[in-house]
């Protein structure tokens, strides 16, 4: 532990900004490389149709598996402001808490998923020919998901560690897994839906068994004890009210996919839900480097944070805006040059190439600035801060993207849609930057943080 303490409390900031952002960018980027792979497979070997079923099944895999991923960065905020306290039994006991908690909550989820699986696809979209592809899909990916959320879990906690090359691979091995099996099943065994979910479930349990294997072997610093899986209330309140942050996000995020599939249907059909699709992917894919700063900021934050270094937190912050902005400004850039090539990549379909370029580029209309949201909000979970973390979190898909996609196209149709993005991209920021300003003038100009 005391190698960890001395880079992330001493070490300069850029570099342990790039050493952590850097193994988590490349890291999403590979798994949404992934995700957009396994669109264009289904979309060229399978139909267009399937891109709107998986459009429709993934946000309920992920909403499902997103309990591990809140309890994962509720814990680790925990373990990484103990680390820097120098409490390792709070680590280790935080660490053994997740472990048990993230594996009750995911396999009652996953039983109430199967039970109930017509009506929860119907609610997400899969309305009229989506539906039964969507059944096939969801039937076997669901299965994979218990994996899922023991990775999700695990991740944040590897880079809690400072070990975010191990979490880069976590994320890398069922990508690469993936597009094989991908190739295997749909073109050469012709499974359809069925196969391409097969491959996502075994790509989510490859994730889920690497992880269980990092922290069983020496790399770890956190061991997997059993007597730490006895249910510490105090601790468990506290994964919770601060992983209950990600958890509720990721719900406004389920809760805007049946808004924008409702919308997108009523006001364009199926054909607006697979452009949609398309738009989604590139999205994960493209944003991938500024949610990898983001990504890399919390344990920087949250260790200094935890050894009272202000004025390192406010570093840490005002250069993870300032690389994520960069960045983002060269995403949009790549967007306008390049639209109507990315959309080829997935489709020949006339339809889609005609009207996905713009409705993508009124999507990414404002990424330059989306990183002071993304790390206004990382702050406040960071620093242990619940409240102001979930509102700030929840700002621009439940505040302000969910009414937007709701009422816009009403008066203007599916462009209504598409221009929402942008708005409550703007309106989310703006209100971040003004809370975080006020956080900074507040507490971390004061000789002490307040936890």
């Amino acid at each position: 532990m005391a190698q960890l303490a001395n880079e992330l409390g001493t070490e300069k900031i850029n570099k342990l900004l790039i050493k952590q952002a850097v193994p988590a960018t490349i890291g999403i980027l590979v798994m949404s490389l992934n995700m957009i792979v396994d669109t264009i497979f289904v979309g060229q070997w399978i139909g267009v149709l399937a891109i709107a079923a998986i459009t429709v099944v993934l946000p309920i895999a992920f909403l499902i598996s997103s309990i591990g991923m809140g309890i994962g960065i509720g814990g680790s905020s925990i373990i990484s402001r103990a680390l820097g306290a120098e409490n390792s039994e709070k680590a280790f006991l935080t660490f053994g808490n997740q472990i048990c908690l993230t594996l009750i909550l995911a396999i009652i989820f996953v039983l109430l998923g199967n039970f109930f699986s017509v009506p929860i696809l119907d609610l997400f979209g899969a309305k009229g020919d989506i539906l039964p592809i969507a059944s096939d899909y969801f039937a076997v990916v669901i299965y994979g998901v218990p994996f899922l959320a023991f990775a999700m879990m695990g991740n944040p906690v590897i880079r809690a560690e400072g070990k975010p090359k191990f979490a880069m691979y976590a994320m890398m091995i069922p990508a690469v897994l993936n597009i094989v099996l991908d190739i295997i099943f749909i073109k050469y065994f012709d499974w359809g839906m069925t196969g391409a979910g097969l491959a996502t479930s075994i790509s989510f349990a490859s994730c889920g068994l690497y992880i269980l294997y990092f922290f069983l072997s020496k790399k770890s610093e956190l061991k997997i004890i059993p007597k730490n899986f006895k249910l510490d209330i105090k601790i468990v309140r506290e994964i919770v009210e601060l992983g209950g942050v990600s958890v509720v996000r990721q719900g406004a995020i389920s809760i805007l996919m049946i808004v924008l599939n409702y919308s997108l249907f009523t006001y364009g059909g199926e054909i607006s839900i697979s452009i949609f699709g398309i738009i989604n992917r590139v999205m994960m894919f493209a944003l991938s480097p500024v949610l990898g700063v983001s990504q890399g900021f919390l344990p920087v934050a949250g260790f200094n944070i935890g050894a009272n270094k202000n004025d390192r937190v406010k570093e840490t912050i005002k250069k993870s805006i300032y690389f994520g902005s960069l960045l983002g400004t060269i995403i949009f850039i790549g967007i306008v040059v390049f639209k109507e090539q990315i959309i080829f990549i997935f489709t020949q379909d006339k339809t889609l190439l005609s009207e996905t370029p713009n409705a993508m580029l009124i999507v990414f209309l404002v990424t330059p600035i989306v990183t002071m949201q993304l790390i206004g909000s990382a702050y406040f979970q960071a620093a242990g801060k619940a409240v102001p973390a979930l509102i700030l979190t929840l700002l621009k898909q439940g505040i302000f993207l969910i009414p937007l996609a709701y009422f816009l196209p009403k008066y203007y149709g599916v462009a209504g849609v598409w221009w929402s993005f942008p708005i409550a991209d703007t309106l989310s920021t703006i209100v971040t930057v003004l809370v975080l300003k006020r956080e900074v003038d507040k507490n971390l100009n004061s000789s002490i943080v307040k936890n």
